[in-house]
């Protein structure tokens, strides 16, 4: 179902799935280009969360999806704003579920545990972002406003994003795919879809995470 939350900036799309009861997983997608990559995926895993009987939202945040704020005009403490206020309309435990640069984005919100597919630092982020650019043929051109994959990014968002850290406020869970050797509750053989150069979807991988969130989910709210 196609809903709508408001923060303090204004209104945007919020996507809900599965039972209007029991627990809430809130997923934050990871920014810019890695979200492209990665919501038809996403989209299945909540999905499959519904199967499961845990219910599910996947909020759009200024500047990125289909939000009608200029992603130039994005900041980092808009995106943590408004995904506070997206997981406050549940009236619901909430458990926040991040990919990648997404774990940078839920620190704000009153959620009862994070779960968090491969946490990427926001230097490691921005180092990419750079990295990608430079195969394009972009370069930075000290202005206030840059162009890095295919993105107009303020120079005070990727300043934020730089010095950003995904929460670990516990109860937190982290999974991590294939060979990735940086700690992890749970590891899965599976290939990264963010490293694809179109978006792709796993099935499979949907499957098994949605095991590992559903349960996580309930342990964190009590049920």
């Amino acid at each position: 179902m196609i809903d709508r939350y408001d923060w303090a900036g204004g209104q945007e799309a919020l996507w809900r799935f599965g039972p209007a009861d029991g627990p809430v997983v809130a997923l934050a997608l990871p920014p810019f280009e890695e979200a492209n990559r990665t919501r038809t995926f996403a989209v299945g895993l909540l999905r499959a969360l519904a199967e499961r009987g845990v219910g599910s939202m996947l909020p759009d945040l200024p500047g990125q999806g289909d939000s009608l704020i200029p992603t130039e005009a994005a900041s980092l403490s808009d995106w943590r704003a408004a995904f506070a206020a997206a997981c406050a309309t549940s009236g619901r435990p909430v458990i926040a579920a991040s990919i990648r640069g997404g774990a940078l984005i839920d620190g704000e919100a009153d959620v009862a545990g994070r779960w968090q597919l491969s946490p990427q630092p926001g230097a490691r982020l921005v180092r990419e972002l750079h990295r990608v650019a430079k195969t394009a043929g972009e370069a930075d051109s000290g202005e206030a406003v840059v162009m890095l994959s295919g993105n107009r990014i303020a120079r005070p968002l990727l300043d934020a994003l730089a010095a950003a850290v995904p929460a670990v406020t516990h109860p937190v869970r982290v999974v991590r795919l294939g060979t990735d050797p940086a700690p992890a509750d749970l590891r899965i053989d599976a290939a990264p879809l963010w490293r694809r150069a179109e978006p792709g979807d796993d099935r499979v991988l949907a499957e098994e995470l949605a095991d590992d969130l559903a349960a996580w989910s309930r342990a964190c709210a009590g049920i």
